[in-house]
């Protein structure tokens, strides 16, 4: 496996589902600009709770980037030709709403260092 970073936009809307042994864990597929101008489907998978319900946030469409444990992979579409395509443990997850939050943090965190540099 690759540990590596994917960054792109959700296909469809991530599920939850529950394990043999009753954990939840959350599924996803994102869609992933390739540099040949096609694009890249990945499977994601999430255990953790927190990327889960970060996951489980979101929806169809929704900007998303992703870190974990990467497996490449091979599919055949319906023409017969080999398609690449990557699956993703994730275990840490970025949308809108965490740098927005993050921004917030930044700017609560220089405002008192602006005071008084004129």
């Amino acid at each position: 496996m690759i540990d590596g970073l994917i960054a792109g936009k959700l296909y469809g809307t991530p599920q939850e589902r529950t394990s043999k042994t009753g954990k939840p864990f959350a599924v996803a597929k994102v869609v992933c600009a390739a540099g040949d101008g096609e694009s890249l489907f990945v499977s994601v998978i999430a255990f953790s709770h927190s990327v889960c319900a970060a996951l489980l946030a979101l929806d169809d469409g929704d900007s998303v980037a992703l870190a974990g444990m990467l497996t490449p992979k091979v599919w055949i579409d319906k023409d017969g030709y080999s398609r690449p395509a990557l699956d993703i443990v994730a275990v840490q997850v970025l949308t809108a709403y965490h740098v927005t939050r993050k921004r917030k943090a930044v700017a609560k965190d220089d405002s008192p260092l602006d005071e008084g540099m004129d």
